[in-house]
């Protein structure tokens, strides 16, 4: 059972409660997003706890059956969150650009890739350092040269690292070295992962696993906020189907469903719903029209050389496309609001 409390109650009539009505049972307390809950840990008689505590001036709302999530649902918190990073806003008004390689390869590969990203306005610089591949022979990622790699020209250009967490061991180090920290699809029910970035002072990009249901997605969010991250970006980035012409299907229609169900921010990774650059651009046009706050894509500046999802990773003339296109359709359907990534340009 959970009791949450209505907005700007004090500890002390928190405490009263704990200490006299709910004084036979073990009762875990936290705060989240501006409330604080009880979480009844024990059987109830839940008879008694609702008489006593329905008639309680300082209880918003009693949950008598825990569901699998509720800390990231509309029914606790109504109004949309907003994550900021520096001046970034993620889940405003403006849809967010994240670009950058698969993978991390080499200093001058990212700087290259870096300064052509940050000309066209692109402050969130995505590349991975650790890699989780199917195949052990794949290329694993150059791990913390990757991280300082990455932070060294994000800090030359004023831009903001997003990259990859895959295990609790290296999350210290992803954490230390990116401003924001993706959780992949193979580690959506990675719950020892979830705790660690629950316990993380920066946001995390929750990527949805590629054979999870939409309840699974969140729940899996509940988990890192529960252990006390509020700041979660949820990520669409496709889910296996029996089509096999790309590389996986993407769920356009989780991004309304999600906006109705949660109020934490939802992007899009069209990149790897696609499986082949061709398919990349339409894919982000559809994820924007259909409300997503945002998109992460790949781009490299030699993606057939590139060490890993070359086929997906948008070159840069492609890339300058994309960018037209979403700019220019932005007027129908976002109704002329300013793109974040729409700085002025880096020299």
């Amino acid at each position: 059972m959970i009791v949450i409390m209505k907005k700007g109650v004090k500890m002390d009539d928190v405490e009263h409660i704990r200490n006299t009505i709910l004084s036979r049972y073990n009762i875990e307390v936290i705060s989240r997003y501006g409330k604080i809950i009880l979480r009844i840990l024990d059987s109830v008689n839940e008879g008694f706890i609702l008489k006593k505590l329905n008639n309680t001036y300082i209880v918003d709302k009693i949950i008598k059956n825990e569901a699998p999530y509720f800390l990231v649902t509309r029914e606790f918190k109504s109004q949309d969150t907003f994550i900021s990073i520096g001046d970034i806003v993620i889940g405003g008004k403006a849809p967010t650009v994240i670009a950058g390689p698969c993978a991390v390869e080499a200093h001058d590969q990212i700087k290259t890739i870096a300064y052509f990203l940050r000309n066209h306005g692109i402050r969130l610089l995505r590349g991975g350092a650790y890699k989780p591949r199917t195949s052990p022979y794949s290329f694993q990622g150059l791990e913390i040269t990757g991280l300082k790699i990455l932070r060294n020209i994000a800090n030359e250009l004023g831009m903001y690292v997003v990259t990859e967490a895959v295990d609790t061991d290296s999350f210290g180090y992803v954490e230390k070295y990116a401003d924001i920290i993706q959780i992949g699809a193979r580690n959506m029910q990675n719950f020892s992962l979830l705790k660690r970035a629950g316990r993380a002072k920066k946001p995390i990009i929750l990527k949805r696993g590629f054979m999870s249901t939409i309840d699974e997605f969140l729940s899996a969010a509940e988990y890192i906020v529960f252990h006390g991250n509020p700041n979660v970006i949820l990520c669409e980035r496709g889910i296996r189907t029996y089509e096999r012409l790309t590389r996986f299907t993407l769920d356009i229609s989780a991004i309304p469903v999600l906006k109705e169900l949660t109020h934490l921010p939802i992007c899009v990774d069209p990149s790897h719903a696609a499986g082949k650059r061709s398919l990349v651009i339409p894919l982000a046009r559809a994820a924007i029209a259909a409300g997503a706050d945002g998109i992460m894509v790949e781009v490299h500046n030699d993606p057939d050389m590139a060490l890993s999802d070359g086929k997906q990773s948008l070159t840069f003339e492609m890339f300058e496309t994309l960018i037209s296109q979403l700019y220019s359709g932005v007027s129908s359907y976002r109704e002329k609001k300013i793109w974040t990534f729409m700085q002025p340009s880096f020299s």
